[in-house]
């Protein structure tokens, strides 16, 4: 089986993790985000796939390779420009089969995909769109269906009354290649906007999916992922390397304070006696954390020094980044790649800081 990811987008919403290092391969707890959905696919059989590139197109390729530690065959396109899904699908046409998986590549799932393929083959349809309930269908646009499951309409952005469904869009579609045809080439084109309205009454169907879904594309979710995938919510193999206090420690780390689990701690990563890492926290390969300090709910990624008595509450901290004593960084904050803080310095209320700014010591108390 096949698949095509659309992977283009720059990931505006999470800089500043996406301003030096492509969306799809930004560390998500132990792996690059997108090795999440490429385990998912091959346990669904698929075992070539085709990923759509854009920004920093170069960074995903050298990241990934050619799929192989992945158990499946990896290709590349690079969109010249910006042509939104179906522009995307439509640029990558030549190396697609005549029926293929097409995925929103921000998205961290566990759906039953080969459920999904064995409705779209018993229907006989053209296309297949995963759908999943939300809580609050009123920020979506909903999809209604017919009583065998094909799509009636869709409804975008609706209204209280006019709320009967709370089942949305996954990104998850089973195409035929000849609806393709529909597409124009070399333009921005959005195909759940533009193809599938026409194909209502033309074979798209939906798939009632169940399962964990959360689209990753902000600082809020990314954390909620991470405490979702240490929790086991979403099914994956990071849980199968905890031990009995629910800790996954790589080899060469050194935990000398105190770890809670649920956790993860990378490779040649250390804690200080008397510090305390809690509340789903994730410290990547080579990260510092001094003594007194304390890490709650936190992602710290590679190489990254938390210094003495420095205190972080769910936020995230990007690789190299040099955190002062006796620092406080509230909810919400997120440091991109080598920013150093000078000691007794405080950030809070989502603060986020680019790559590489320094701020001495004291610079900031809110």
């Amino acid at each position: 089986m096949q698949a095509l990811i659309l992977a283009g987008g720059e990931g505006t919403r999470l800089r500043p993790l996406t301003s030096t290092v492509p969306k799809p391969v930004v560390p998500l707890v132990d792996r690059p985000f997108i090795a999440f959905m490429l385990e998912w696919l091959r346990g669904h059989g698929v075992d070539d796939v085709v990923i759509s590139c854009g920004f920093l197109a170069s960074g995903v390729h050298n990241v990934l390779g050619d799929g192989s530690a992945y158990g499946m065959r990896l290709r590349y396109v690079e969109e010249p420009r910006p042509l939104g899904t179906g522009g995307a699908v439509k640029f990558a046409e030549d190396l697609l089969d005549e029926r293929f998986l097409m995925l929103n590549g921000d998205v961290l799932t566990d759906i039953d995909l080969t459920a999904q393929i064995a409705q779209h083959e018993r229907t006989g349809a053209r296309a297949t769109l995963a759908l999943v309930p939300v809580e609050d269908p009123s920020a979506y646009g909903l999809v209604r269906r017919n009583g065998d499951g094909s799509v009636s309409e869709f409804l975008e952005k609706p209204s209280p009354d006019q709320i009967d469904t709370n089942l949305v869009n996954a990104g998850a579609y089973v195409l035929h290649r000849d609806v393709l045809a529909q597409l124009p080439a070399g333009q921005h084109v959005s195909i759940e906007r533009e193809l599938f309205p026409r194909l209502v009454d033309d074979g798209l169907y939906g798939y009632e999916a169940s399962g964990y879904w959360l689209d990753i594309g902000t600082p809020e979710r990314y954390l909620q992922a991470t405490y979702d995938i240490l929790d086991g919510a979403v099914e994956t193999h990071v849980t199968d390397a905890y031990d009995a206090a629910h800790l996954a420690v790589a080899d060469g780390a050194e935990l000398h304070g105190r770890v809670v689990g649920p956790a993860l701690v990378g490779a040649r990563a250390r804690v200080a006696d008397g510090a305390l890492v809690t509340g789903r926290s994730v410290l990547g390969p080579g990260v510092e954390v001094a003594e007194g300090a304390h890490v709650d709910g936190s992602v710290v990624l590679d190489g990254a020094v938390v210094g003495p008595h420095a205190h972080l509450t769910q936020c995230i901290v990007g690789p190299g980044a040099r955190i002062g004593a006796r620092c406080r960084l509230g909810e919400g904050v997120v440091l991109g790649e080598c920013v150093t803080l000078g000691a007794d310095n405080q950030l809070a209320a989502g603060a986020r800081l680019s790559p590489n700014v320094s701020l001495p010591d004291g610079a900031i108390k809110f």
